[in-house]
């Protein structure tokens, strides 16, 4: 019998191309000689989280059990809103561009966001230096080499109406990160909106006002945990009646995740504090619906993209399930999670700081991917100073490129129905449950804060990433590895070392112009609200008015509640 290799080689193409009647089959006849042929990079294939990644997701990955799409899906801008809380998402509306920035004084400041509003921002994104965040004055002894250096100084109404002079606050939103004085600086806008003649009920916007996360991650407290809280829950009575396009708080993950939280941990954490936050407001007497549509929320976008839009879909998911399971939520815009994201500066490198504008990228397409009503995309430079004004612009470049350009933003949840994105979504869901469960036997985010759980937790994850980083197990492109000689990067932004000293003479003129029986009789008001039930903001929003300072506010407020000190026992 004589050999035929035409024949033979077709024989060879039909068996191979008899498709696998399952996935086990795949792996045994398809896979494993590849993979013997092959071998992959490496032995295990993880995400940022350490959630295990399979070669190949399919349909055997999701049972009914696991995926339901009218239980866990469901349709964009319909409970539990995993795909949108908005219809049609981006076709409608673009996410709100907005790019945090503050420096120097609030003239420079000014001068930045005039430039960024008329290169195409919408939205405006304020960020203060250390000692406004912490309630010091920029003359206080602890405020020294810190004014003006992370962010803009404000210390005063005069302060907030210099930051926003010819920028309308009827017309254009703004997000202020700011947390232990951030009913201080609510009332610094206010004011300085009315002075423009815009009442407060027209002004929109964000205030972090996210103090429990400042415990957790980032330490720009002032008062202990619990009249915190206070603070917290009198800036949502306040403005559920009087400021009603405001967004109360902004309730962070970003801070945890840059301190070195996982996915996971990032969204347990944040939920966990959202959920103490809702109880402090419902035992304040607030009803769920009155004040949970202006509840919103701050993630991170990192570099693992499916994780991190998974991440996202996810989100949306538990705090509609949240507020309508654990709280009853009748309303469904209470059920909506709304959230601003910004790219990872912990992601940035000084080495090779071009390589932070593909990082950078990667990042915002997953906030677009994953549905963000707003975004931040961090600058090239950001691990080396301040960003400059090219660099600056180049983040906003990176937005619009992504809005108008690369077609993300035509189609509702592109990756939904994906079996590797729909399998992340359930899994990171799962595990951050288990996490707040964990809180919830504690007693709730207060009490877990004051034992330390979630520094701990966050501190180990933390060493495993830099261990990893260290022993090459984790590539950091330009760091670890693929690095080169390189000439120190030129044109950095630096911080005129004069602006602290104009802003203190600013400050100092303030003090002798103001009348200062008002400033005494408003002082003294505040300490008499503070130290009964009432709510402070009418009192602080007095205070603002009558040119108090952000310090004498803050220290008011000091006298009567006491001051945080660490003392975390692990």
């Amino acid at each position: 019998m004589s050999f035929d290799p035409i024949n033979r080689r077709l024989s060879d193409f039909l068996e191979l191309a008899v498709p696998s009647s399952d996935k086990k089959q795949w792996q045994k006849e398809t896979l494993e000689p590849a993979v013997k042929r092959f071998p992959e990079r490496r032995e295990n294939f993880q995400t940022d989280s350490g959630l295990t990644i399979g070669p190949l997701y399919s349909p055997e990955d999701l049972t009914p059990q696991d995926l339901d799409y009218n239980r866990d899906l469901g349709y964009p801008g319909e409970f539990p809103y995993t795909r949108g809380v908005q219809p049609n998402t981006y076709r409608g509306r673009v996410w709100t561009m907005r790019q945090y920035s503050g420096y120097g004084t609030a003239v420079e400041t000014n001068q930045r966001y005039r430039y960024l509003l008329d290169n195409g921002q919408t939205g405006l994104s304020v960020a203060f230096d250390l000692p406004t965040q912490i309630g010091y004055d920029s003359d206080h002894e602890l405020a020294k080499g810190e004014v003006g250096k992370v962010g803009v100084p404000i210390c005063s109404l005069a302060d907030m109406e210099t930051l926003f002079d010819g920028i309308p606050l009827d017309k254009v939103s703004t997000s202020m990160t700011i947390n232990a004085t951030a009913s201080i600086l609510l009332c610094f806008y206010i004011a300085a909106a009315k002075k423009q003649g815009v009442s407060q009920d027209q002004i929109s916007g964000t205030v972090q006002n996210d103090i429990l996360k400042e415990y957790i991650a980032r330490g720009t407290y002032a008062y202990p945990p619990r009249p915190s809280m206070r603070l917290v829950v009198d800036v949502f009575k306040y403005c559920a009646e009087n400021v009603p396009k405001w967004n109360t708080i902004s309730i962070s993950g970003y801070h945890m995740r840059e301190a070195g939280a996982t996915a996971v941990q990032e969204l347990a954490f944040t939920f966990a504090n959202a959920i103490s936050y809702v109880q402090a407001a419902l035992d304040a007497g607030l009803k769920i619906d009155d004040f949970g549509p202006r509840l919103s929320f701050f993630f991170v976008a990192q570099n693992n993209l499916f994780e991190e839009v998974a991440k996202f879909r996810a989100a949306r998911r538990m705090w509609a399930r949240i507020m309508k399971d654990r709280f009853g939520a009748k309303d469904p815009r209470s059920m909506m999670l709304r959230f601003h994201t910004q790219t990872a500066g912990v992601s940035l490198t000084a080495q090779q700081p071009d390589n932070n504008l593909i990082r950078c990228t990667i990042q915002a397409l997953s906030a677009v991917l994953g549905g963000s009503q707003s975004l931040h995309v961090n600058s090239r430079d950001e691990a080396l100073a301040l960003p400059s004004e090219e660099s600056a612009q180049l983040s906003l470049r990176t937005q619009q490129i992504l809005a108008y350009e690369s077609g993300a933003a035509d189609v509702v949840d592109p990756l939904g129905g994906s079996y590797y994105v729909e399998n992340l979504t359930n899994e990171l869901e799962a595990q951050a449950l288990e996490y707040i469960k964990r809180i919830d036997d504690m007693g709730g985010s207060v009490e877990a804060i004051e034992q330390g759980f979630q520094v701990k937790e966050i501190g180990d994850a933390a060493y495993r990433h830099k261990q990893e980083v260290d022993s090459g197990d984790r590539t950091i492109v330009g760091v670890n590895r693929f690095t080169t000689e390189e000439e120190p990067i030129e044109g950095l932004m630096r911080v005129d070392e004069a602006a602290a000293k104009t802003q203190i003479d600013r400050l100092e003129k303030l003090r002798k112009e103001r009348d200062g029986g008002k400033v005494k009789a408003a002082l003294e008001r505040l300490s008499q609200a503070a130290s009964g039930d009432e709510n402070t903001v009418p009192a602080i929003l007095e205070c603002a008015e009558n040119y108090c300072t952000l310090g004498e506010i803050s220290q008011v407020l000091r006298d009567v509640f006491g001051e945080q000190e660490e003392s975390f026992t692990f």
